[in-house]
């Protein structure tokens, strides 16, 4: 059994889908740091200084022990443009 699972994993199928996916985490990192480090910064310069990050709805405040209950939905923002900017530069690869 372990002499097949050698085999299983020594094809070429599974090696390329492992090199991809190291590959694939390697590129996410990078186009997270441009996201988070240059376009949101200069895309909140021309939206008056808005932090994207700390966008939410308030569903109930704070008080006392108990924290806020909120949608953070600029986060979403923020995930959103990282998403599409992954996808732009992967259509551009292949």
């Amino acid at each position: 059994m372990l002499k097949e699972f050698k085999e299983f994993i020594a094809k070429g199928n599974v090696l390329d889908s492992a090199v991809g996916f190291v590959m694939g985490l390697a590129f996410k990192a990078i186009v997270d740091s441009v996201v988070n480090d240059i376009l949101m910064p200069v895309l909140g310069y021309f939206t008056a200084g808005i932090d994207f990050t700390n966008l939410k709805i308030v569903l109930k405040p704070a008080s006392g022990e108990i924290e806020e209950v909120a949608i953070t939905y600029g986060t979403l923002i923020q995930s959103v443009i990282s998403f599409l900017l992954v996808a732009f530069f992967l259509f551009l690869l292949v």
